[in-house]
């Protein structure tokens, strides 16, 4: 093949990239779209005026969830760096958020081959980055079920059914990342086919690493929780509304709600997030600021993440494209 043939056939990958990538974008506004039309007639059958909500707060809650991923993605470039890989800073940062939309997809695949299309490199190995993900996403519904579990079982001496659950979560998503039975469930899964030096990489999960990575996500769900603070706090009307000193139930009530979302595989955990949040809000602060709570918090994380996506997208598109430009006439010039 020729080396013209050779860039034409990269050029049209490209394109079929972008086009992928932006009907991603296109589906995931819709969804914001939808959930936000949806959230008004939810609002309105709890009387609630959603022109009188407070947009500023709503601002900040969208800030605090972007913050509160800041830790899960260090993680993952501390365990790609673990494992052997030599991603950027930035490139991890804009493929972990631009990876987030593919949640939206069923059975969310789409999050790990967006992640790993766009951090692979003649530095990180595919199915490394794969690997790497999986760690990454695993230890997080494990950190977030835990620490649902103790909060709940503790402090707030919630129902014991949802202690119950998050502990049964926290089970199922916490022993896959111990890092012998993960080698041994790639090992069972046979990837040293794709790459031979799988085993060289797995080396490097170790007990240090774990650690690093349960301490970073705790203090992200922490930020989970401000969001959902926030939240509620644009909530118009005289209602009862969450303070800082329930702190912790806002932590556990939207840590154990992400968890059993990522784990019901349903595209964002629709429905399933707000089952959760709901019953567990409902006895301290009503009907009303329960439901409404829950919906808004949809709405403004799907919007956070789209924003979040679209900057890094055309941000991070035009380096790689100035690069590439430059290697190919480099090429043309020998």
């Amino acid at each position: 093949m020729t080396s013209d043939a050779r860039g034409q056939g990269a050029r049209t990958k490209g394109r079929i990239k972008f086009v992928v990538r932006m009907l991603i974008l296109t589906l995931v506004a819709w969804g914001v779209w939808r959930t936000f039309v949806n959230a008004r007639g939810e609002f309105a059958k709890e009387g609630i005026d959603w022109q009188a909500l407070r947009f500023d707060w709503l601002c900040l809650a969208m800030l605090f969830y972007l913050i509160g991923m800041f830790p899960s993605c260090i993680f993952w470039w501390q365990t790609l760096r673990a494992m052997g890989q030599q991603p950027t800073l930035g490139e991890t940062v804009r493929a972990f958020y631009i990876g987030h939309l593919g949640k939206y997809v069923p059975g969310k695949a789409l999050v790990v081959v967006i992640r790993t299309g766009l951090i692979r490199s003649n530095r990180v190995d595919t199915t490394v980055a794969a690997a790497s993900v999986f760690v990454e996403t695993l230890t997080l519904m494990s950190v977030g079920a835990v620490i649902a579990a103790l909060l709940l079982g503790t402090i707030l001496r919630s129902d014991p059914g949802f202690v119950l659950l998050a502990i049964a979560l926290a089970i199922g998503a916490g022993v896959p990342t111990y890092p012998p039975f993960f080698r041994q469930a790639l090992r069972l899964l046979q990837v040293h086919r794709a790459n031979p030096d799988i085993e060289r990489a797995l080396d490097g999960l170790d007990a240090r690493l774990m650690v690093t990575g349960w301490a970073l996500i705790s203090t992200g769900c922490l930020f989970f929780g401000l969001s959902l603070w926030a939240t509620a706090k644009a909530i118009p009307g005289e209602h009862t509304l969450p303070a800082l000193s329930d702190l912790p139930l806002l932590v556990a009530t939207v840590s154990l709600a992400m968890v059993a979302g990522f784990l019901s595989l349903l595209p964002g955990g629709m429905g399933v997030r707000e089952l959760v949040m709901i019953p567990l809000l409902r006895p301290h602060f009503g009907q009303v600021v329960a439901i409404a709570a829950a919906v808004l918090l949809r709405v403004c994380w799907m919007a956070a993440e789209l924003m979040i996506a679209g900057i890094l997208y055309f941000a991070g598109s035009r380096p790689k494209e100035l690069d590439r430009t430059s290697a190919e006439s480099s090429l043309s010039t020998r």
